[in-house]
C-alpha cells in the first residue's frame, strides 16, 4: 500500500510557529507531527509519497529515503493550488490503490487499518456542530451520496477529516476538477465526482483524530498522546531530593537537580539541566538542550529545543519555540479575570479558542527581559526582544 501525504502548505493559521518550520515539523511530546503519523502507519504501508513545498529541506533532512522499513519518496508541489492539485502531483508514483492523508493531523492506526478493509472510502467523525467542516450525506450502507463544505443548514454529523482511500482511477476525477470559489483545486470536489460514478464509503473513527490547525491545538494533541504513557524511563542523572511521580521520561545527559518536583506525565529531552527546585506539572514536554532554572513552574506546555527559562518564571498552557530565552520572573498569564474563553488573533481575526486556560505562543529566537508578563492568548513573532517589566497586551508581530 502507498500513501500520499500532504505536507507542502505554509500554514499561516499556525503562525508564528510556522514562520520558521513547516507545520508537520512542529513537536508534540518531543516528536514532530509527521513522525507521529508515520508511527500510526507502521505495518500498514510500504511507501509514503510526501507532497512537499514550504521549507521542504527540513522534512527531507529528518526522514531521508527510509523511515524504519517504509520507503519515503518526495514530490514537490511548486505552486500552492489546493489539496486536489497536491494529490495530482503524485500520479506517476501510484501503482494501485492508495491512501491520501493530511500530514499535519494525526490519525489512529486502527482507524486507518479499518479504512483499508474497504474498497475505497474516507475516515469520518461524528461532530455535533459540523458547520465548519465538510459534511457527508450517506445511505444505509454508509455509501456517499453528497459532500457539502461548511453547510449552512443541518445535513448530518459525518464530517470529513482528511484521510481517504482511492483506487488509481481517482486521478481521472482530479484531472477534471474545476477551480473552487477560493481559486483552488479542492480534493473534495474530485471526491464528489468520484462518488457519483462508483461506490465510495465513509468509515467512522473509533480512535483519535488530532487536529493541529491552530497553534493552541498542539496542547490538546500532546495531552492525548501523553495520556498513553504508562511508565517512567530515565537515562539521565536525578539528584537526591527530587520527586518523580510516574510517568516521567528523562533523556540522556539530562541532570535533574535537588528539590525539583516532577508530576507526570512529563517528557524531558536529552542534555537538559532542570532545577534546582523546579515544578514540572502534567502534560509538559521539554525539548533537548534546554535549561529550566531555579524555582520555575511549567504546566501543560511545549518547550522546544535549546530554550532557556530562567529562575522564578511561570509558563502555563503555552507553546515556547526553540532557542528562546525567557528572562527571570517571566509570567504567562493563562486565565482571564472574567474566566471566559481566551481569544487569540489569527490572520487579523480574533478567534475563540474555547479554552478557559491558555497562555502564550512564543516563536523561535525570542528573548524577554526580566519580569516580562504576557496576557492570555498573545503571541510573539520570531526574534523579538522585550524590555524588563514589559506587559505584552497585544501580539508582537513583524
Amino acid at each position: 500500500m502507498q500513501v500520499v501525504m500532504l505536507v507542502a502548505g505554509m500554514s499561516t493559521r499556525t503562525h508564528p510557529l510556522t514562520l520558521t518550520r513547516p507545520k508537520p515539523m512542529l513537536p508534540i511530546a518531543n516528536k514532530p507531527i509527521i513522525e507521529h503519523n508515520l508511527e500510526q502507519l507502521k505495518g500498514l504501508v510500504k511507501e509514503i509519497i510526501l507532497i512537499v513545498g514550504y521549507r521542504q529541506e527540513m522534512i527531507r533532512k529528518l526522514l531521508g529515503e527510509y523511515w524504519h522499513d517504509i520507503k519515503i519518496s518526495y514530490c514537490e508541489q511548486k505552486e500552492q493550488k489546493g489539496t486536489g492539485h497536491a494529490v495530482l502531483q503524485a500520479k506517476s508514483f501510484i501503482t494501485d490503490r492508495f491512501l491520501v492523508m493530511n500530514g499535519d493531523d494525526i490519525f489512529a492506526h486502527n482507524d486507518i487499518k479499518k479504512l483499508l478493509a474497504l474498497p475505497n472510502g474516507a475516515l469520518v467523525k461524528h461532530v455535533e456542530n459540523p458547520e465548519q467542516f465538510g459534511v457527508y450525506q450517506v445511505d444505509e450502507r454508509n455509501r456517499v451520496l453528497d459532500l457539502v463544505e461548511k453547510p449552512k443548514t443541518f445535513i448530518g454529523t459525518l464530517t470529513n477529516i482528511g484521510c481517504y482511500l482511492f483506487e488509481r482511477d481517482f486521478f481521472q476525477d482530479l484531472e477534471q476538477m474545476p477551480l473552487s470559489v477560493r481559486g483552488e483545486y479542492e480534493i473534495t470536489t474530485a471526491i464528489l465526482s468520484y462518488a457519483r460514478r462508483k461506490d465510495f464509503f465513509v468509515c467512522p473513527i473509533e480512535g483519535f483524530w488530532l487536529t493541529n490547525g491552530f497553534p493552541w491545538e498542539l496542547l490538546n494533541s500532546q495531552r492525548i498522546i501523553m495520556s498513553g504513557m504508562q511508565a517512567s524511563f530515565n537515562e539521565g542523572i536525578v539528584e537526591s531530593g527530587v520527586v518523580l511521580k510516574d510517568p516521567v521520561t528523562i533523556g540522556k545527559g539530562t541532570v535533574v537537580k535537588a528539590g525539583s518536583y516532577i508530576e507526570g506525565p512529563v517528557i524531558i529531552g536529552n542534555n537538559c539541566e532542570i532545577g534546582p527546585n523546579c515544578y514540572l506539572r502534567p502534560y509538559t514536554a521539554i525539548g533537548a538542550h534546554c535549561r529550566i532554572g531555579n524555582a520555575v513552574e511549567i504546566k501543560n506546555s511545549i518547550v522546544m529545543a535549546q530554550s532557556n527559562i530562567c529562575h522564578l518564571s511561570y509558563v502555563g498552557d503555552s507553546v515556547i519555540g526553540s532557542r528562546v530565552t525567557l528572562g527571570a520572573g517571566f509570567i504567562s498569564a493563562n486565565v482571564r479575570h472574567d474566566e471566559k474563553p481566551v481569544l487569540s488573533l489569527v490572520k487579523g481575526e480574533l478567534y475563540n479558542t474555547r479554552l478557559t486556560k491558555f497562555g502564550t505562543i512564543i516563536a523561535d529566537g525570542v528573548k524577554t527581559g526580566v519580569h516580562t508578563s504576557v496576557l492570555p492568548g498573545r503571541k510573539i513573532w520570531p526574534g523579538f526582544t522585550t524590555y524588563p517589566g514589559q506587559v505584552i497586551a497585544t501580539d508582537l508581530i513583524e
